[in-house]
């Protein structure tokens, strides 16, 4: 189990965006790795109505249940089991949950865990770059045929982060964008897909 606090800043990008920064920071196709995101919730949105986020990552070498909880606009406490295949098949299928902390959260959170049910998944490519103090990070998603394109900033000071961030896109010439995390990008489109 770990716990931490994540502070990151996010702005989408068109594809030349994206690709011009691929570009100018030398990045080659096998320094970008790719990431499947199965998120959950209860039918009535639990999770959703306390601005959290639940999901398990598999990646081509492990794979993790992470509990994302809002505490400020940009910071999130991020609580995360490591899982084995075989407990992220049994989360996913609903027969049981062996992630304890997340689990103990959960409770906490007062969410009926035998209610969670995956409601999608958003595959990432992914590269995280060293930039000023904190990492860079360009991600490509795939989700509900559509595909979109963003930067991230992640750093341990928001104050801080928040200028370099901003100064960041002043330089590459990109306009803020109001940006919502994954999850709510997917959940607007499985909506408008609904509607």
């Amino acid at each position: 189990m770990s716990q931490e606090i994540e502070i990151e800043f996010k702005n989408l990008l068109t594809k030349e965006q994206y690709e011009l920064l691929l570009n100018e920071f030398k990045i080659d196709q096998n320094m970008i790795k790719r990431q499947v995101n199965h998120y959950l919730d209860t039918p009535d949105w639990h999770l959703k109505e306390l601005f959290s986020g639940l999901r398990i990552r598999e990646t081509k070498t492990k794979v993790v249940c992470t509990l994302k909880e809002k505490t400020s606009e940009h910071t999130y406490l991020e609580t995360t089991d490591a899982l084995t295949r075989e407990d992220a098949f049994n989360i996913l299928e609903g027969n049981s949950f062996p992630a304890p902390s997340v689990k103990d959260k959960l409770k906490q959170l007062q969410i009926p865990i035998e209610e969670l049910k995956v409601f999608g998944t958003l595959t990432t490519d992914r590269v995280e770059i060293p930039y000023e103090q904190g990492i860079l990070v360009l991600d490509h998603s795939y989700y509900l045929n559509r595909d979109d394109f963003e930067v991230e900033y992640e750093t341990n000071d928001e104050i801080i982060g928040a200028t370099t961030f901003s100064n960041f896109l002043i330089k590459y010439s990109i306009e803020k964008r109001h940006t919502d995390k994954k999850i709510a990008r997917f959940m607007k489109a499985l909506q408008s897909k609904k509607g």
